[in-house]
């Protein structure tokens, strides 16, 4: 079976400039992985229209599946709804059920137009539900609208995880050894990931405390017996060095 393939687009000039530190990407990679849907691409690009468009575009023709978080709220600089609209050719406008829910909940009195932009979508799209507030993300074609509040694309995420394609888990294991120096394990790294080459395998440094450095080596892939064999070659490949391997990813 062939896994799934996708896509996350982070929108956002709050991302770009600093201000704001994006932590939606390792949540939904995570839950991707578990569904057996390989993240294949991550972009991250302003409040521009023609780059919103131009990137959805070029995404969810390359991907089976596209999330992109930030944009949707009620704000002049909350554009992604309609640039998600005119990417697909299709209108911007009241979605009746979501119009009718908001304006029950708020209060016609205090529902603005600012708040009615929130219940604005491209024609055809179907909300995502959504339990942590009342305004909805939403999904048309293969691409999925989430909200870029963390606590909101979560509940979004996995809402929507009850309509998405599956495929193989994807596992990961990692095994580290402090005092390891990259050089020193490379040629021997190569010669595993030769073996495996269907699994991804990749050696990351890391610093404790400014006085303990290492190596963490990690196997990822929809293999596990494969997986498992690769982690077990890299923790001898580690004791080799004479230093003790210690399973899983450094504290």
């Amino acid at each position: 079976m062939t896994n799934p393939t996708a896509a996350i687009l982070i929108i956002g000039n709050e991302i770009l400039s600093g201000r704001t530190q994006d932590v939606n990407i390792n949540f939904i990679a995570k839950r991707l992985a578990a569904l057996g849907i390989v993240l294949s691409e991550v972009r991250v690009v302003p409040d521009i229209p023609h780059r919103i468009i131009d990137a959805v575009n070029t995404l969810r023709a390359g991907y089976d599946q596209v999330f992109t978080t930030g944009g949707i709220g009620p704000t002049h600089d909350d554009i992604t709804s309609e640039c998600i609209a005119e990417a697909f050719g299709v209108p911007w406008e009241i979605h009746p059920e979501t119009f009718a829910a908001m304006e029950k909940h708020i209060g016609k009195e205090n529902f603005n137009a600012a708040r009615q932009r929130m219940a604005t979508l491209p024609r055809g799209a179907e909300p995502i539900k959504n339990s942590a507030s009342l305004a909805p993300g939403f999904s048309i074609g293969n691409v999925h609208v989430m909200a870029g509040v963390p606590r909101i694309m979560q509940a979004m995420m996995l809402a929507l995880e009850e309509v998405l394609p599956r495929g193989t888990p994807i596992a990961m294991r990692a095994v580290y050894g402090i005092g390891v120096l990259e050089g020193a394990i490379a040629e021997g790294l190569t010669a595993i990931q030769n073996r495996y080459p269907a699994l991804d395998l990749g050696s990351y440094p890391f610093m404790q405390e400014r006085t303990k450095s290492g190596v963490a080596i990690v196997a990822k892939g929809t293999d596990l017996p494969a997986i498992e064999q690769a982690i077990a070659e890299a923790t001898t490949l580690i004791a080799g060095l004479g230093i003790t391997p210690a399973q899983g990813e450094p504290p």
